[in-house]
């Protein structure tokens, strides 16, 4: 009973004293160690690290928000007073809201010549527009000055992921403090949802931008038309979405087992023609020598 089951043993074995070791097997079984183990480590650093991957696709991904986008505006207006900036938010489902203040704050700038306005609201998930004006102010400035540097425009929530590279806030560091300071600003701004779901299954929603800008002096019949900061904006159909995964345990063990085998099979072929080729030479040597 014990023949037949050594008659199943794939793995024959080779008595000791019908093998031979040589110092070129040395050599070639110490790089094969080495280079084992920098593959090993190798695929070790991938299979702790985790990967992102995007795919886009056409849908509303945040359905939680009851058609709402938060904004997070940060602007300073170095040459006009706080008393005159407003913010007026406007859209095709009939808002029409003049000198929004809530969750909003101005910051007096240059002794007071100047405005920082900081402000938190909602849009509706419409095309529309909100604009940065003396428009709610209570007597109109002759002329207002809107030159102005861009701190901060965002939508949705924060994003802080380190290999996450998006448009999150695209406008951010813009200056306008060279341009024609009677002028009106336009930033057409193209919003695309963004989703970012981690290895736990947790979805974050956020959004990114694409921007276009012009700058101009308007007139109608009756003059010059007081100038604003506009952002007017629309929605992407398209949503991003980032997700984050981790090789599976399976395929990095099938791919340490490749490793050990195919080097050990490569390093044996290679030092099977070392002693092949040593052994040749040893004989063409004696030859000589006879």
């Amino acid at each position: 009973s014990t023949f037949s089951v050594c008659v199943l043993d794939i793995y024959r074995k080779v008595p000791k004293d019908l093998t031979q070791p040589t110092y070129s097997g040395a050599v070639v079984s110490i790089l094969c160690c080495v280079f084992m183990l920098f593959l090993f480590l190798s695929e070790l650093t991938g299979f702790i690290a985790t990967e992102i991957v995007n795919e886009l696709y056409v849908d509303d991904p945040d359905k939680s928000s009851g058609g709402k986008i938060d904004v997070s505006l940060n602007i300073s207006l170095p040459n006009l007073n706080c008393d005159l900036v407003g913010l007026d938010i406007q859209d095709e489902m009939g808002r029409h809201e003049v000198g929004h203040i809530d969750n909003s704050m101005k910051i007096p700038l240059n002794h007071g010549f100047g405005c920082r306005f900081e402000g938190e609201f909602t849009i509706n998930k419409v095309p529309g527009n909100f604009h940065v004006s003396t428009h709610s102010a209570t007597a109109q400035p002759q002329s207002p000055d809107m030159t102005h540097i861009i701190h901060k425009l965002a939508f949705g929530e924060k994003l802080q992921v380190q290999h996450v590279q998006g448009a999150f806030n695209a406008l951010g560091g813009a200056d306008r403090l060279g341009s024609n300071p009677l002028a009106s600003h336009d930033y057409i701004l193209k919003i695309v949802p963004t989703v970012y779901e981690d290895l736990s299954g947790k979805q974050r929603f956020s959004y990114q931008y694409t921007v276009a800008n012009k700058e101009y002096v308007a007139y109608s019949h009756t003059g010059r038309i007081i100038p604003a900061i506009w952002y007017r904006y629309d929605l992407s159909p398209i949503t991003v979405k980032y997700t984050e995964r981790r090789q599976p345990l399976y395929r990095f063990i099938t791919t340490i087992c490749a490793i050990i085998g195919g080097t050990f099979t490569v390093a044996g072929i290679i030092d099977s023609c070392i002693f092949t080729a040593s052994e040749a030479w040893k004989k063409i040597q004696i030859g000589k020598m006879s």
